[in-house]
């Protein structure tokens, strides 16, 4: 395609230049549908890496290490002569000078498309949400993972019966894709690993609880899904506690609405998620608590700002509530609104979004749904296809196949085979180190916690 070129205030020639806020599912999509095109593209993200997060559980829990699921964002566009990469906070859209305002420096654009994704959502909980474990980055896995591994060292000296529970037992709250995997993946480690790392600890004492407020289990699969991934989750020997709402954490213990109650220092947060918004928008466009957008992608009342993925809300017939807050969503709306985007500056330039009074030269998104899975552990998933659902090993071998081939970089797709292979072969993995300790500020603090230390 030839490119189109703009005429600055100054005289000088330049393309239409297309910014990108965040460097995930979304967005990368969009970049890689930009490169080598009539556009030049800035990526800003707060990472100068892609996270492929259906795994940082397995991060989390020493199944693969880091830099199997993440891949450095300058390396993915080492050939594309238009692409630039900004690692840098955003402070703040500015709508009427076209700019992006930066820890970095300001940043102009033409096209402005936000793909921040989503944050964890704590609900009535954010007073105490220092003192709880999330996993939405790779810096959350490997806190994760220390964090278990150093409450199993300090338990081996603890003599206090009451202390130790706080310290190996394990609370999750939410029972999503993320809650059910990470649950069954500690379950793996208490059967197999660690007996074998904490010969002192009597492992048959620890408790892994898992709370869902509603009454099953991945909200949004089928039945059978649900009703199998119970099975499987309790064969590990995992707690389930379905419809039962976490009222209270103190730092020591848990309390449900049911009145259960859970001695722990370790309550990992997979409750629920929102969107990951700005400032700057017009409050029109963010008052749902997602970004309004139209059937292009383009946020309400905003000529050439874009949003995609877990941020965006389009509202649909077939979806009220705006589309699930899913990977193939994001991809899908990243793919095509690169194609969109070329289309307008092919036909009218900068300036080509909007012809008199009616969009343009854009075509629709509509989301093609190819299925939903998610795995419990070995030889277990469910697999909810749109023609077919089915669980158990097979289901967990099309799983393996479907993250591998999704991850970014031939060498992290081998690592993970490599990983997958040995743990699958020996239900051991050598990644339990404390390479950093982690104690953040709330976390670990009590005053039982602290009295424990001291001795």
């Amino acid at each position: 395609m030839p490119r189109t070129q703009t005429i600055t205030t100054d005289g000088s020639v330049r393309p239409p230049h297309v910014v990108v806020i965040g460097g995930g599912f979304a967005g990368l999509e969009l970049a890689k549908g930009l490169r080598n095109e009539s556009v030049d593209v800035t990526v800003v993200d707060r990472h100068n890496y892609h996270t492929f997060q259906p795994l940082l559980y397995q991060v989390a829990t020493g199944g693969l290490e880091a830099d199997s699921i993440a891949y450095p964002l300058r390396k993915v566009f080492r050939k594309a002569k238009n692409v630039y990469i900004r690692w840098a906070d955003v402070e703040r859209i500015d709508t009427a000078g076209k700019r992006l305002v930066t820890t970095l420096h300001d940043i102009h654009y033409d096209y402005l498309v936000i793909a921040t994704g989503s944050t964890g959502n704590f609900y009535n909980f954010e007073p105490v949400s220092d003192q709880l474990l999330t996993l939405k980055t790779v810096p959350d896995a490997l806190n994760l993972r220390s964090y278990i591994l150093q409450n199993f060292e300090k338990a081996v000296a603890e003599s206090n019966p009451e202390y130790f529970s706080e310290l190996i037992n394990i609370a999750l709250v939410g029972g999503g894709a993320t809650g059910l995997e990470l649950a069954g993946a500690i379950g793996e480690m208490k059967k197999y690993i660690l007996p074998l790392d904490y010969p002192e600890i009597d492992v048959s004492r620890m408790r892994i609880v898992l709370f869902q407020s509603g009454d099953q289990l991945l909200k949004g699969m089928s039945d059978h899904a649900t009703a199998k991934a119970l099975d499987f989750i309790q064969e590990l020997g995992v707690e389930v506690r379905l419809g039962e709402r976490v009222v209270e954490y103190d730092g020591d213990k848990l309390r449900t609405d049911s009145g259960f109650e859970l001695q722990t220092d370790t309550v990992i947060w997979t409750a629920g998620v929102k969107a990951n918004i700005p400032d700057g928008l017009p409050e029109e466009a963010t008052a749902t608590g997602r970004i309004a957008v139209n059937i292009h992608n383009q946020v309400v009342g905003l000529r050439h700002v874009f949003a995609i993925g877990d941020v965006a809300e389009m509202v649909t017939e077939e979806h009220p509530r705006g589309h699930p807050m899913l990977a193939p969503v994001a991809q899908q709306q990243g793919q095509l609104l690169a194609k969109n985007i070329l289309r307008a500056v092919e036909a009218r330039g900068v300036g080509g979004l909007v012809a008199d009074g009616r969009e343009a030269e854009l075509r629709p998104f509509s989301y093609q749904d190819k299925g939903t899975m998610a795995t419990v552990g070995r030889n277990r998933a469910v697999v909810d296809l749109p023609n077919f659902k089915f669980a158990g090993f097979f289901a967990w071998i099309t799983w393996m196949l479907v993250h591998v081939m999704l991850l970014v970089g031939f060498r992290n797709k081998l690592a993970a085979m490599i990983d997958w292979t040995i743990n699958y072969l020996t239900y051991d993995s050598p990644m339990r180190l404390i390479i950093r300790p982690f104690r953040p500020e709330g976390v670990g603090t009590s005053s039982s916690v602290r009295e424990s230390y001291r001795r």
